[in-house]
């Protein structure tokens, strides 16, 4: 008897941050089931460079291996006049909901010739919805932030009657309490939540980025189950608090990482790769802090200073990766031409034998090192669990996104993480070098406690994904779930 076969076809955000773990899930649960293959449709934004090589990369990789994932680059798209959105948010919907008739057209194409069991969206690809609606396909969400932010996208519509009566415009552009004692009861986190870690789009309530957080968050509920990278060990009381009538089923089966990075196709390729790590080979076991701040992430002249003054003040061997701020709202950060120009005069002949400045890196590879002590992070959630992974503890830098709520959850509630800043963002004071150095001593050289939890937990997000782990147990669920519903759909015919 021959073996049912089932295509589940997903749509991501055009982002680094949303694509990676989007991609890595496809290949996990293809490789967890052979009934399954996937197909992932590809959103392509001209700028972004970075993006558009790794898209490139996997069409590649996938005709060159017995792969079950397969990729379709999506027709462009006329994006969005400037009179059309306000915020980055406001671009990425707009410029997504174009992409719907190309959608309806692949997934149908692809049903004429096998059976489509699921469309996946992401937390920005909400509008896709409309296409699973209108061809009779279910829909899920994979969810690529922790459970915790999950929940409070959940809640936000809830919540947006409180930031309406208790918070008032501010000169900064950010909507601010009125009374400096209010927090947020957001039922995912055990503590209440000081409002200057909500998301800037949150705060920015006069813009249009509120109103698209409020949109995809509505359509959250519209879908079949909510899929999150994360696990049950990692974010228990995140994850007990969404399991409540009225929402789709959640099924965390995290961590899904990309153990490779970009080492196979980033344009700097394998040479600078090879030189930062013979560079990190040379140095003792967890003696080196790793400053990196994601995809997306770039710090200024007068914050690069400050941080190198506090790196040399502190001592510790480090490695550094500085980006060039982006040059156009819908570029991402470049690589900087002379480096030391933003450097205070003379740093890095100082500590040419104590640390070493690159730009991109490929991060989850350097975690990975033995020589790494700790991890000065932008909060990202999949830079958190690789360093989970890796055992490595961080010291909270955020910047953008949800970042701000990450650090917030890592340090306050999990005590996997030490504080540098929780609240900064684009705007913010600087973090001064005081400010750096006391931080980086807390995650070098204190904080035990923080260490120890940071080990066990990296030993649990192995145990997980092994047999009768608690995500491959939700995982399975997941699986039983989507099959189970075709097989309905094939007896109601």
């Amino acid at each position: 008897m021959a073996m049912d076969k089932y295509e589940v076809v997903f749509i991501s955000t055009p982002l680094i941050g949303n694509l990676v773990p989007t991609v890595e899930f496809s290949h996990h649960l293809t490789r967890h089931d052979p009934r399954f293959s996937a197909t992932i449709l590809i959103i392509t934004v001209h700028e972004r460079i970075i993006v558009n090589l790794y898209t490139q990369s996997l069409a590649t990789a996938a005709s060159h291996s017995q792969s079950h994932v397969n990729f379709i680059h999506l027709p462009t798209v006329q994006p969005p006049t400037r009179y059309q959105y306000q915020s980055s948010l406001g671009y990425t919907s707009l410029f997504i909901d174009k992409h719907k008739p190309h959608v309806k057209h692949a997934i149908s194409t692809l049903a004429s010739t096998t059976s489509v069991a699921a469309l996946f969206v992401d937390m920005f690809t909400t509008s896709m919805i409309d296409v699973a609606q209108d061809l009779g396909i279910p829909c899920y969400l994979f969810f690529a932030s922790p459970a915790s932010f999950l929940g409070f996208m959940l809640h936000l519509p809830a919540l947006a009657t409180q930031l309406a009566a208790d918070f008032v415009d501010s000169h900064s552009g950010l909507i601010a309490p009125k009374d400096s004692a209010i927090e947020l009861i957001v039922p995912t986190f055990s503590k209440p939540l000081p409002p200057s870690v909500l998301p800037s789009s949150v705060l920015k309530r006069n813009k249009d980025g509120y109103f698209w957080y409020l949109e995809h968050a509505r359509r959250y509920t519209e879908t079949m189950g909510i899929v999150v990278n994360t696990f049950l060990e990692l974010e228990p009381h995140a994850i007990a608090s969404l399991s409540i009538s009225g929402l789709p089923p959640v099924y965390p089966v995290g961590p899904i990482l990309d153990h490779a990075g970009a080492s196979q196709w980033h344009t700097d390729g394998a040479q600078l790769h090879d030189s930062i790590m013979e560079w990190l080979d040379q140095q003792p076991p967890s003696s080196v802090v790793f400053l990196c701040f994601g995809s997306m992430g770039s710090l200024k002249g007068p914050q690069l200073r400050e941080i190198a003054i506090g790196l040399e003040r502190s001592g510790y061997r480090f490695l550094w990766s500085i980006r060039e701020p982006p040059k156009g709202k819908l570029d991402l950060p470049g690589e900087y031409t002379n480096v030391e120009a933003v450097l205070p005069a003379g740093f890095l002949d100082r500590t040419a034998g104590l640390g070493l400045v690159c730009g991109w890196v490929h991060q989850v590879r350097v975690l990975s090192h033995q020589a790494i002590g700790g991890f000065v992070s932008h909060c990202g959630w999949n830079s958190i669990l690789e360093s989970v992974w890796h055992g490595v503890p961080i010291a909270t830098w955020p910047v953008y996104a949800e970042q701000q709520m990450n650090a917030f959850e890592l340090v306050k509630e999990l005590g996997l993480g030490v504080e540098i800043r929780l609240d900064y963002r684009e705007g913010s004071d600087l973090v001064v070098a005081e400010e750096l150095e006391r931080g980086l001593r807390r995650l070098m050289d204190g904080e035990d406690e923080v260490k120890a939890k940071v080990r066990e937990m990296k030993s649990k997000s192995r145990m997980v994904l092994m047999e009768n782990g608690s995500s491959c147990k939700s995982l399975a669920s997941l699986i039983q779930e989507i099959s189970g519903r075709i097989q309905g759909l094939k007896k109601d015919c």
